[in-house]
């Protein structure tokens, strides 16, 4: 067991792409903590399935170094502020951050939100100015610029004297001062021992722990991760757990697990300073107290920001349910929905008054709440997504809604239509400038509603060349009507196998979503229309055959690839009176009421 003075707990903050687990991933390597046999992954820290496709840390996750007769536990978190959840509820495990910044970028608005919230615990900062030997790297602009945030942020005199380095962690090394030779990573270990300090508490009191995360055991349950604030805890023994309500009730320690390296590790006992994983507390939640039975304490609750955004899943009601997915029913959705309630507190999920099929999930944007109805439908389950919907508030007597500030780079010919359209959408532009390689930075205050199925139509105005990134800012009074999606939608009038022929024609009308031999039905949407209603077509219609055959009388039937939604593009993409259809393998989208269009359309 280590002391407390030879424990430094730190987390790494950054915005999306700046390599936090890139320069993880050579940290890990450098401490010795592999056999010289064992092979090493990629991005060894993204451990969830989704994080290896995407390229993005999703949840918070730990590991442990040790340099010479130091133990350095890391935590990293993700860089997309819709994630921004795990960031809030670890800050207790820490005694510093360290915060990776772009050394060609710079700041960016994703690393301001966790670092205002480090600041304002009173945290010190370690500035690391990573990718330096990137061609385009300024260093000395992006500190510059990291010292104004800081100031921007209300930082004290002590967190403006902040210690930074060098680095690249692609490369591996690290330095002090720019002119120092780029050998290895040890002068950031250095920095690390010397700069971060010890965690506070004593071996002597008795045991305190706050549970910040929750992991799940198929044999043992739910385990409680936090760090230990006072005190030794020992496997056997009878600790009590105090609820959110107050509530103590007594447990016994089933298992104690730290961290070497990407490893669980068992553990006999565990001193101040330790972050662990604890099994015995069944019942425990994030935020609830671990204390002993002789000296009950309940600590202060962990409080998250609100989710600005709702969706509502519901029961699939399409011709094609249950063809797909294996879990179909409001119950077995409700009870998947009710489990992750209890491990994920940065979501909201609640009941949709009057409304039995239904189930509302609150997140802070369409990217937290796909990442769950991704891992969802690779469970079986199988229902439809309502369109995104903003959350409101009453204050003073006022209707608000959530503000988001976005960031947006583009190339300079782009400018003019992102402009045009974000103020259309009611947005306020902040700042704009142009760098040597004619790359436009915009920043524009605008309301989370004015985003909604914007994401779509940025990436077709900048032919994919675009980066839009955005955080909440703050509510504000209600900003008016903003206009939706411009387009309607092609709409199919039959069930049964798109045909070549009837996509070849359809074509010409808009954009498909679907290729020949694919089941369709009545009410599903198979494209975007070119213009701004909706067009009622049969995609399953054969060519008429004749008795001629002849070379000139068959047409050379040429389809153009049709546009393959992601889910967040087919939220995206929705409008109210839409759904969106997942399942396993398929991501459908069709009108709401399929009974009322068929009404309609006779009439």
């Amino acid at each position: 067991m280590y002391k407390p003075e030879q424990i430094r707990n730190i987390a790494i903050i950054a915005h999306i792409d700046h390599g936090k687990t890139t320069l993880l991933d050579s940290l890990l390597q450098q401490a010795n903590i592999f056999r010289d046999n064992e092979v090493i992954p990629e991005r060894a820290m993204d451990s969830y399935e989704l994080e290896k496709e995407r390229g993005i840390t999703i949840f918070a996750k730990h590991t442990s170094l040790f340099f010479e007769e130091f133990k350095i536990n890391i935590i990293d978190t993700p860089g997309h502020a819709d994630f921004s959840g795990e960031v809030e509820r670890i800050l207790g495990m820490i005694n510093s951050v360290l915060l990776l910044v772009d050394a060609q970028e710079g700041p960016m608005p994703q690393t301001r939100f966790v670092l205002s919230q480090a600041l304002k615990i009173g945290l010190c900062p370690i500035v690391v100015l990573n990718k330096i030997d990137r061609p385009h790297a300024d260093p000395d602009r992006a500190l510059d610029l990291t010292f104004d945030l800081f100031v921007e942020l209300g930082a004290n005199d002590e967190q403006l004297d902040f210690k930074y380095a060098y680095a690249s962690g692609l490369s591996g090394f690290a330095k002090r001062n720019i002119a120092d030779p780029e050998e290895n990573m040890r002068p950031l270990f250095e920095l690390i021992v010397e700069a971060v300090p010890a965690p506070p508490g004593s071996i002597d009191l008795p045991f305190l722990m706050q549970a910040s995360t929750l992991s799940y055991d198929n044999f043992l349950g739910r385990q409680a991760t936090g760090r230990i604030l006072e005190g030794i805890v020992k496997k056997g023994d009878t600790i009590t757990h105090v609820n959110a309500e107050g509530h103590p009730t007594q447990k016994k320690v089933i298992k104690i697990e730290g961290y070497h390296g990407l490893k669980k590790v068992e553990m006999e006992e565990a001193g101040v300073g330790d972050i662990i994983s604890l099994s015995g507390v069944p019942e425990i939640m994030i935020g609830d107290t671990l204390c002993t039975p002789e000296k009950i304490v309940q600590l202060p609750p962990i409080i998250l920001t609100e989710p600005t955004l709702s969706m509502d899943i519901s029961v699939n009601t399409g011709p094609f349910v249950g063809k797909d997915g294996k879990h179909v029913t409001m119950n077995k959705i409700r009870d998947r929905l009710l489990h992750e309630k209890k491990a994920n507190i940065s979501l909201n999920i609640e009941e949709v008054e009057g409304k039995e099929d239904s189930i509302r999930v609150c997140g802070r944007g369409e990217l937290h709440i796909s990442v769950l109805v991704e891992a969802m439908r690779r469970e079986g389950f199988e229902f439809l997504l309502s369109t995104p919907q903003v959350i409101l508030k009453e204050i003073d007597g006022q209707k608000c809604e959530p503000l988001e500030v976005a960031h947006i780079e583009v190339p300079e010919v782009f400018t003019g239509a992102i402009i045009e359209q974000l103020s259309r959408r009611k947005g306020e532009m902040r700042a704009l400038s142009t760098n040597e390689h004619k790359i436009s930075t915009l920043e524009f205050l605008i309301p989370t509603r004015g985003l909604l199925g914007f994401r779509n139509d940025f990436l077709t105005m900048t032919k994919g060349e675009g980066i839009l990134t955005s955080i909440f800012d703050s509510f504000v009074p209600w900003k008016g009507d903003i206009p939706t999606r411009s387009k309607g939608a092609l709409v199919s009038i039959s069930q049964g196998k798109a045909t070549p022929h009837a996509s070849f024609t359809l074509q010409d009308r808009g954009t498909l979503f679907i290729k020949p031999g694919e089941e369709v039905y009545e009410g599903m949407i198979l494209g975007e229309n070119s213009r701004d209603n909706d067009l009622v077509v049969n995609i399953t219609k054969e060519k008429q055959l004749t008795n001629v055959r002849a070379s000139g009388t068959d047409e050379n039937v040429i389809l153009s690839a049709p546009k393959t939604l992601t889910l967040e593009q087919a939220i995206d993409f929705i409008q109210d009176d839409e759904r969106v259809e997942v399942t396993p393998n398929f991501v459908r989208l069709r009108k709401r009421f399929l009974k009322e269009n068929e009404r309609k359309r006779k009439k």
